[in-house]
């Protein structure tokens, strides 16, 4: 969606929306036709490209212009006269400003006497602790993708090009299709998960390891997934990639017998 002004919209929903986890849903569900404006767009843990579809009504704001101004000047400038906003939601931690000088409260404050209704969405919790990117970010990396996914409220998902590999899956009877991980986002802890493969519109179950496998070194991690019951070429395609549930380490292997042993333990653990 473009950076001008949008007739016919009257609630704005602000945030970073860095992963769009369950507390950022519960901000951009609070009104239809809600426009959202992403005021901080860093995508480690939700891709740009999956952000844009599914959702649409996305802004992307271009930090460079926002950052110095003020306040005032963020509500007047971009939110009335750009958005013509009648109603803002954001969460409780949202500040905005010059040095994030300005507060939720202080927005409500100041566009009530504009007409504009700011409604500000209290913390989600999980586990006693409120969700946070932070948080989220943290589980991905210590390998805790469960609690991961439920704090996101949906599995964690990246997708990329399919390029070639050294084939080495396939001589043991389980080909791969081999991924560089998207830059910016957030690199998992290493290891092998449960995954989801969508490809065209169907989704098959997989195994995916993310990591610079031990036995035969890559320089920089990589993405594996053997996709089960499928067959085709991926090459040159971009595929998603939902990781569902850490699994095991990466380990080393003395050969191609010890490796598919393995990989026939991994997919049984699955099926």
């Amino acid at each position: 969606m473009a950076e001008e002004k949008i007739e016919n919209r009257i609630a704005v929903a602000l945030g970073d929306f860095d992963g769009m986890h369950l507390a950022h849903k519960t901000v951009v569900t609070g009104a239809e036709k809600v426009i959202i404006y992403c005021v901080n767009n860093k995508f480690s843990l939700l891709q740009k490209s999956i952000f844009e579809k599914r959702y649409p009504n996305v802004v992307f704001a271009d930090f460079e212009e926002i950052k110095n101004l003020s306040g005032v000047d963020f509500m007047e400038k971009i939110l009335i006269e750009r958005f013509g906003a009648k109603m803002v939601l954001c969460g409780f931690n949202f500040r905005f400003g010059k040095n994030a000088s300005y507060s939720a409260l202080d927005m409500k404050e100041y566009l009530k006497d504009r007409d504009v209704w700011v409604r500000i969405l209290d913390a989600q919790d999980f586990e006693g602790q409120p969700i946070s990117s932070t948080r989220i970010r943290k589980a991905i990396k210590e390998g805790r993708i469960e609690d991961a996914n439920e704090m996101l409220g949906y599995n964690f998902t990246f997708e990329s090009e399919v390029v070639s590999g050294d084939r080495r899956g396939r001589t043991a009877g389980f080909p791969t299709i081999n991924q560089h991980l998207p830059e910016g986002l957030i690199v998992p802890c290493f290891g092998v998960y449960e995954s989801r493969v969508n490809i065209d519109g169907k989704v098959y179950k997989a195994f995916t390891n993310i990591g610079i496998r031990p036995t035969w070194r890559v320089n920089e991690p990589l993405s594996e997934t053997h996709i089960f019951d499928f067959s085709g070429d991926l090459y040159g395609k971009v595929v998603n990639v939902e990781l569902v549930k850490y699994l095991r380490p990466e380990k080393t292997f003395k050969n191609i017998d010890e490796l598919k042993k393995q990989l026939e333990y991994d997919k049984s653990s699955i099926i």
